[in-house]
């Protein structure tokens, strides 16, 4: 995985911009690019509220989640045991499965049109299925030499692998139509994970840390930030730890657009949070 850097010619600018927004609050703090010559605002600061909890699986290594017509679908992770299913989101209870072969990692999977589309981990390679049967219809090839979280603009599939980038990619062709490079005010934002698109913005999990990153999709820019460790910690979970046998990240963004609700859980948690966002 590439890590995120921080130059030191990035580290004086931040303390000079923090102490300027100090001492006027009425203006956003902003930094110089000093490559691309124009003023980067630091991301704000989002707030948000938990307000209820439901059990998950914590079997599930989940890599993506969405939830639609009242129903959660989740993909997991791990060979041997990736699937596509069906929860109920009260109970936590599976209502219908689809599992991979085992060569296959599952990842992120997003809903157009009717259909999930999910990715793989280090295969390449995608599938299409049905979303009232979860029966697998197709599958289609990325050139990303790792495929991580996916969402959608509502007319072409959005998906990370772990650098800084977001791949569009048309729905029907499999080509990629365009890339966008995430950035905040030190530079490249890498490990991004399981994006989810909400009010025209993609929220996405940063890997390794309790950070959502609320990213413009027309400049990449990262505009807000908001940090989920209280959802950690109420779950019961420890510090991220790194390794893939145990309770983890935070890793799950589901968005309802009909009751503006946001779901968020994490990689073998026992708790799904429905929060809001102050966004």
């Amino acid at each position: 995985m590439k890590q995120r850097n921080k130059s030191n010619k990035y580290n004086w600018l931040f303390v000079a911009v923090f102490i300027a927004a100090c001492n006027n609050e009425n203006k956003p703090a902003e930094v110089q690019d000093l490559d691309k010559h124009e003023a980067i605002a630091i991301p704000a600061v989002i707030t948000y509220d938990i307000l209820n909890e439901y059990p998950h699986d914590a079997s599930a290594f989940t890599e993506g989640l969405e939830y639609k017509d009242g129903v959660l679908y989740e993909s997991t992770g791990q060979y041997g045991t990736s699937d596509v299913r069906k929860t109920d989101l009260k109970t936590g209870k599976v209502l219908l499965s689809t599992k991979m072969e085992r060569q296959f990692f599952g990842e992120g999977l997003t809903i157009l049109n009717g259909k999930i589309y999910q990715l793989t981990y280090r295969e390449g390679k995608g599938f299409v299925y049905d979303l009232k049967t979860l029966k697998q219809e197709r599958t289609f090839s990325f050139a990303a030499a790792e495929g991580w979280g996916m969402t959608n603009n509502g007319a072409q599939l959005i998906f990370d692998d772990g650098s800084n980038m977001l791949h569009y990619i048309d729905p029907v062709s499999f080509k990629e139509v365009r890339q966008l490079a995430v950035t905040d005010e030190h530079g490249p934002v890498n490990e991004l994970n399981e994006p989810e698109m909400i009010h025209g913005f993609i929220y996405a999990n940063q890997w390794q840390t309790d950070y959502i990153l609320k990213i413009d999709t027309i400049t990449g820019h990262v505009v807000g930030k908001a940090d989920l460790s209280t959802l950690r910690q109420r779950a019961g979970i420890a510090m991220p730890s790194g390794k893939r046998s145990g309770p983890d990240v935070l890793n799950g963004i589901a968005y309802d657009a009909v009751t503006n609700r946001i779901f968020i859980t994490g990689k073998n948690w026992p708790k799904l949070f429905e929060v809001r966002l102050d966004n």
